[in-house]
């Protein structure tokens, strides 16, 4: 039997004591990340959604209505202008210098005035356009968000043609959730859907000449 030196055999015995005494270590099992969701994708034509609910099919019908009255005044003033006009055309040669220039000033006077009314209607028409627009967009996009939020989407996209939204080049029919969300909103509001437009009498024929 051999034996060590003593130095060798020192060395060994404390690097074995130390072992032993030594806290064992333990190597912590690796954690697996947490799963991402799975990803539900819908796609929603978001202005359609808003002018198609029955509220603001209604409401748009009642400023189309209010706005009536001046059109048909507008109208009015656009017919006695060009019947001024024609009237100055076909006399003009018989008239004098002076009533020429009077009638000429008229007729530039009723123009700016058709002018000026009709950029106050339209200026009029379009600020109250835009709040129908917003106020009814406001609650149509509530209604989205819970009605992603109720078929677990993650992801909504508008499919809408216009600067600020994404452009959806293609998405099949199945994750439109436009009429869904139509009908979600018609339910909630209580609005019923419009009147079908009345159909106009067919005119008269004239009877043929004998």
């Amino acid at each position: 039997m051999k034996y060590l030196p003593f130095s060798v055999a020192s060395i060994l015995l404390g690097t074995a004591l130390a072992a032993a005494q030594a806290p064992a270590t333990h190597t912590p099992a690796a954690v697996a990340p947490p799963a991402a969701p799975a990803t539900k994708v819908g796609v929603i034509v978001f202005r359609a959604a808003v002018s198609q609910t029955n509220e603001f099919q209604r409401d748009f019908a009642d400023l189309q209505k209010k706005y009536d009255p001046k059109r048909q005044e507008l109208s009015q003033l656009s017919a006695q202008i060009d019947s001024m006009t024609k009237s100055l055309q076909s006399q003009g040669a018989t008239l004098s210098d002076e009533d020429r220039a009077a009638r000429a000033r008229a007729i530039d006077e009723k123009k700016k005035q058709y002018d000026r009314d009709s950029q106050d209607d339209q200026s009029d028409f379009q600020s109250d356009m835009q709040d129908l627009v917003n106020r009814i967009a406001g609650k149509v996009g509530e209604v989205m968000t819970a009605y992603a939020q109720q078929h677990g989407y993650t992801l909504v996209l508008d499919a809408s043609q216009q600067q600020d939204s994404p452009t959806v080049l293609y998405a099949v029919q199945s994750i439109d959730i436009t009429k869904a969300v139509i009908d979600a909103y018609n339910e909630k509001s209580g609005v019923p859907p419009p009147p079908p437009p009345t159909p106009e009498a067919p005119k008269p024929q004239a009877a043929p000449s004998k």
